[in-house]
């Protein structure tokens, strides 16, 4: 069974750094595309960033292209993201997720790690 966990979160200045681990167990990954979601107060789930485990290949919601970076480490089975430049509205749950592939649906989701950026 599929597992994701989440570490690095935690309350950062605006315009600060910080940068969020998703450890994945439970299977090996190769056709996965992990993801990380946010979700703020009031606000509905929304996408951030994807990366496909084969081949490294990215996505990124328009509101944090250019400030966040996707990646992963294949021999930890960890996927990452740092976030730069990061803004009050950046707050939010920031949730792990995995699907078998490109066409299937998000169906392993972590518990999330708390992200508050302060003004």
């Amino acid at each position: 069974q599929v597992q994701l966990a989440e570490s690095g979160g935690g309350l950062v200045q605006a315009g600060g750094s910080l940068r969020l681990s998703c450890a994945a167990s439970g299977r090996t990954f190769g056709s996965y595309v992990m993801a990380w979601f946010r979700q703020a107060p009031g606000k509905e789930r929304e996408f951030v960033a994807h990366i496909r485990w084969s081949d490294g290949t990215t996505n990124y919601a328009d509101t944090v292209k250019g400030r966040f970076t996707i990646s992963r480490d294949n021999a930890k089975s960890t996927v990452y993201l740092q976030m730069n430049s990061l803004k009050p509205e950046d707050t939010a749950v920031y949730v792990c997720a995995a699907r078998r592939n490109m066409v299937s649906s998000y169906n392993h989701w972590g518990q999330g790690t708390q992200v508050t950026v302060s003004s």
